[in-house]
């Protein structure tokens, strides 16, 4: 990780960027902490890093994935895996996560601040493990409208 300020724990990315270019040279597999920028994590992607790990909040925050977009988006351009880095509180949000097509999601605060972190971390499991479910399952469209998914044909 190459921070940014301390305030916000956000990574300096012109600083990340280069120390990607300079580790991957050396023979390193950088796995990366970023931005959730899709523009940054290609040029980290093009620069050697064997992962993309964009926040989804800031660090320590459990505030969840602040911006569903931009993390699809970073997953739909990779070709390296996507895991979301920081900012997941809960298990709703590590499913969350894997729904949205990350490979996996990388947990600190939340387990360890939990009041029984043995069973934050299997609750995290789980969603982890429900979320990659229902993206390989593939899911529904989102409908403005009602649409009946029985048949009407022989109703009173």
């Amino acid at each position: 990780e190459v921070l940014g300020e301390a305030r916000t724990l956000y990574p300096d990315m012109v600083e990340t960027l280069r120390a990607t270019e300079i580790l991957a040279k050396e023979g390193f597999k950088p796995m990366v902490y970023c931005v959730d920028d899709p523009i940054a994590a290609k040029r980290l992607e093009d620069a050697g890093a064997v992962a993309i790990m964009p926040l989804g909040a800031p660090i320590g925050s459990g505030l969840g994935i602040q911006n569903r977009v931009t993390i699809r988006l970073i997953v739909e351009g990779a070709k390296v895996p996507v895991l979301v880095d920081a900012g997941v509180g809960t298990a709703s949000e590590a499913a969350e996560a894997m729904e949205l097509g990350c490979t996996g999601v990388l947990m600190n605060t939340a387990i360890a601040e939990a009041k029984d972190p043995v069973l934050m971390a299997r609750a995290m499991k789980a969603g982890v493990e429900a979320g990659r479910m229902a993206y390989l399952a593939g899911r529904m469209g989102k409908r403005l409208y009602a649409d009946p998914s029985s048949p009407l044909a022989g109703l009173i």
